[in-house]
């Protein structure tokens, strides 16, 4: 595959569900994907600092995201399967720390205050793919799944401090 083609040098891409179809890169396609891989990246980053037991999880999110641009522009294999299992994981990392009780700012260790950032990210992407179901047909399972990564990213942040010994500073 060759890394760049020089046809979207005017502004322009193509979406890969319909290779005739062009679109320009402000579209809200282009931004959806975007801010899909973004978060990506983002998560790329959190699997470098975070410790070696949350790696997996992160890794399979990851495949997951690539998943969910997919279903945007083509096909996937993204299910509610996937949203169940990241309720499954949000539910036993609660069990491992006290109960939330005050909202908490953005921080704490290197890894928390990543998995924060990768958090808002994903809030920006479950935006836009909610702006761009309104211009395209969007499987109701990508916004569901960031909707729910989202959260998980939350409880996983909060764990990570936990796990560093880092107290939360509350609002």
């Amino acid at each position: 595959m060759k890394i760049y083609t020089r046809t979207g040098d005017k502004g322009s891409t193509q979406v890969y569900a319909d290779k005739a179809l062009r679109v320009e890169k402000d579209d809200t396609v282009v931004q959806s994907y975007g801010d899909i891989d973004e978060l990506n990246s983002q998560l790329g980053l959190l699997a470098a600092v975070a410790a070696p037991e949350h790696r997996e999880s992160i890794y399979t999110i990851q495949r997951n995201l690539f998943q969910a641009g997919f279903a945007i522009s083509a096909s996937s294999t993204l299910t509610q399967d996937d949203v169940a299992t990241l309720e499954t994981d949000i539910d036993a990392l609660s069990k491992k720390m006290p109960p939330q009780t005050d909202f908490v700012l953005p921080g704490g260790s290197k890894a928390g205050a990543q998995c924060h950032v990768c958090r808002a990210v994903c809030r920006r992407a479950e935006r836009a793919v909610i702006s761009l179901s309104k211009h395209y047909d969007v499987p109701p399972v990508v916004p569901a799944y960031l909707n729910r990564l989202s959260d998980y990213l939350f409880t996983l942040a909060r764990y990570m401090n936990v796990q560093a010994g880092v107290e939360e500073i509350k609002v």
